[in-house]
């Protein structure tokens, strides 16, 4: 008999999640800083940093798949309506009122085109574009939404192991033809601007997605690997940075930040030295029992509802203090807005999840 999995056991997805979150923090910032035209001195730091963090959607997604793989691959007796359920409350809930607060309060953070009826009201909705980050939670509730999918694949494998090779090689030839055909036809291709909404398709990311659920279904061929390659991905992140900055740059000045998107092989390159650099340190910390590793477990789980509010806040901090210091202290105007943004996106999180938990004793005591 199989027991439950522990959700108080720290795993790499809570890593993987903080580490992402964290970081996402500083795009909004930095976007906000390079639209002001600071000097080049400034830009080309902006652009750096950003490349610095731009391992964020691939390393939530790969560590979403893992921990979501953790706690119920192996329990059958978990049926889809009842993931669905709780994904409803943990995910979607807060999405549609983050989505809803953004669209309302702060229609001008709005992507594409602006809503002027209730029909362009409820397409900015779904669509990813009723804030600059919201992207990202079109796309991956889908694979929330396709579970089943990676239970069926996970299950497969791990009763014939050899298995998992075929399905991380049928992965790796989807993202690499994903990658070319992306660079052909999107990125400053024929259809950079109508195709833009193909990167909130699952596909996009799905080689995080199934590098995930492989990871902790051959978790101890995993670890092992990285406690032996290690140094190996400390290069292979360096070099990517290198060439991440490499390719930005070469478009000259003024710096766009839309010449770094997650779509090339560098990126993703440098993303998966970062997802097994995280990786391995969450092995280490949890195998010698640090209390930092406590830490992160306890704040990866109000991350995404972390990450929801991290556009809210800068744009109130920008507004009040922020374009202002950045005349005069670029980078101490970044450092303050990116500190307050990080501690006001988690005291929010905290704070509605332990009001709304309030309100479901008081109502189910009713």
């Amino acid at each position: 008999m199989i027991s439950s999995p522990s959700m108080e056991v720290t795993d790499v997805g809570d890593y993987l999640k903080l580490g992402a979150c964290t970081a996402v923090m500083a795009q909004p910032i930095l976007t906000d800083a390079l639209a002001s035209g600071p000097s080049i001195a400034t830009q080309t730091g902006i652009g750096v940093v950003y490349n610095l963090v731009k391992y964020t959607a691939p390393a939530f997604i790969f560590g979403i798949l893992y921990t979501t793989t953790r706690l119920t691959l192996n329990q059958t007796a978990l049926t889809y309506t009842d993931y669905l359920h709780q994904q409803w409350h943990a995910l979607f809930i807060p999405t549609i009122w983050w989505t809803a607060i953004y669209l309302i309060l702060m229609p001008q953070l709005q992507q594409g085109s602006q809503y002027h009826d209730w029909r362009g009201f409820l397409w900015q909705f779904v669509n990813g574009n009723a804030a600059p980050h919201l992207w990202y939670n079109t796309m991956m509730l889908q694979f929330i939404i396709l579970m089943p999918l990676f239970w069926a694949l996970g299950r497969w494998c791990q009763s014939r192991p050899r298995r998992g090779w075929i399905v991380f090689g049928g992965t790796t030839l989807v993202a690499v033809l994903w990658l070319w055909f992306y660079d052909q036809q999107v990125f400053h291709g024929p259809h950079s601007r109508d195709w833009y909404l193909l990167n909130r398709l699952f596909i996009s990311f799905q080689i995080f997605g199934f590098y995930g659920m492989l990871a902790w279904v051959f978790r101890d061929t995993f670890q092992r690997m990285l406690n032996k390659w290690w140094p190996g991905l400390l290069g292979l992140w360096l070099v990517g940075l290198i060439w991440t900055n490499w390719e930005l740059f070469s478009y000259g000045f003024p710096v766009n930040l839309r010449n770094a998107p997650y779509y090339k092989p560098s990126m993703t390159g440098y993303a998966l030295a970062v997802i097994g650099l995280l990786a391995a340190l969450c092995e280490i910390q949890v195998r010698r029992q640090r209390p930092f590793s406590k830490f992160v477990h306890f704040f990866a789980g109000m991350a995404y509802k972390a990450y929801l509010a991290n556009v809210f806040w800068p744009e109130l901090l920008w507004r009040g203090f922020g374009r202002t210091l950045m005349v005069k202290a670029p980078w101490l105007s970044i450092a303050l807005c990116y500190g307050l943004t990080w501690l006001l996106s988690f005291t929010t999180a905290f704070g509605l999840h332990a009001g709304w938990m309030r309100l479901k004793r008081e109502y189910e005591h009713d």
